[in-house]
């Protein structure tokens, strides 16, 4: 599908049930939640090593601070900077981690939506030929956050949700550019922000109320759900075709 497709499909987007899109969330929920639970596990698997990174020289710096008796001043500044400079890589590197994780679930929904029982590619995205863009954008994500953010932190209520949108258009539409499925992800989160942000607030609460019913632990396996609305937003407005399905049997095969 390209771009001008997905742009004309958006212009004429049909209205969306609330409802129907918030039923069928919660029966593909049935068929994915291992599958989700399996993507957190290894997002934090994935974020273990980086923590030892970020944390190390804090333990060397205690170290050289008592073989020093205290006499370390000259040396804190350029530990500090390589502190500063780990924990910046490892925030990004998550980002992209998580960003490239949630695009292969979303390929994993439609597999499942679709009857698919083929295995499971959850790297598909941070591996060639994807990884490249994948890292182009979530750095894209992190410095639109970046600036919401520090615009009084009330536009970043409004860019969650093309910002959301984003990973679902990109796991479907991996060979349109950067820009373009940026472009394509604000447009959609301008036709239907509304609804997009009722059914993502409603299933994340949803997804926590139920997950600390289950002693805390079940919010493993209930996070993903607020993530479903988005695929059927997409399916809803944007919908699949043939190249899409071709993508999937690639990936089968990969």
């Amino acid at each position: 599908m390209t771009f001008t497709d997905i742009q004309q499909k958006i212009l004429h987007a049909p209205m969306l049930d609330f409802g129907q899109i918030f039923n069928n969330s919660i029966e593909l929920f049935k068929k994915v939640w291992l599958q989700g639970l399996i993507m957190l596990l290894l997002t934090i698997a994935f974020a273990i090593p980086f923590v030892f990174i970020v944390y190390m020289p804090l333990i060397l710096i205690g170290i050289a601070d008592t073989v020093t008796n205290g006499n370390f001043e000259t040396l804190a500044p350029i530990a500090m900077l390589f502190l500063i400079v780990a924990y910046l890589l490892f925030i990004f590197a998550s980002m992209v981690v998580t960003f490239g994780l949630k695009a292969a679930l979303y390929r994993i929904m439609r597999k499942k939506d679709s009857n698919d029982e083929g295995p499971d590619d959850y790297f598909y995205f941070l591996r060639k030929p994807y990884l490249g863009k994948t890292i182009n954008l979530s750095l894209a994500y992190f410095g639109i956050s970046l600036i919401a953010a520090l615009l009084c932190f009330f536009p970043l209520i409004y860019v969650i949700v093309p910002l959301n949108l984003l990973i679902v258009i990109y796991a479907f539409n991996p060979d349109i550019s950067t820009s373009d499925l940026i472009k394509a992800s604000f447009e959609l989160g301008n036709k239907k922000w509304l609804i997009t942000f009722g059914l993502v607030i409603v299933a994340a609460i949803l997804a926590q109320l139920v997950g600390m019913l289950m002693c805390g632990i079940g919010i493993f396996f209930t996070a993903c759900f607020a993530y479903i609305p988005q695929y059927f937003i997409y399916k809803e407005v944007i919908g699949f075709d043939d190249n899409e399905m071709r993508f999937l049997g690639e990936e089968q095969d990969v």
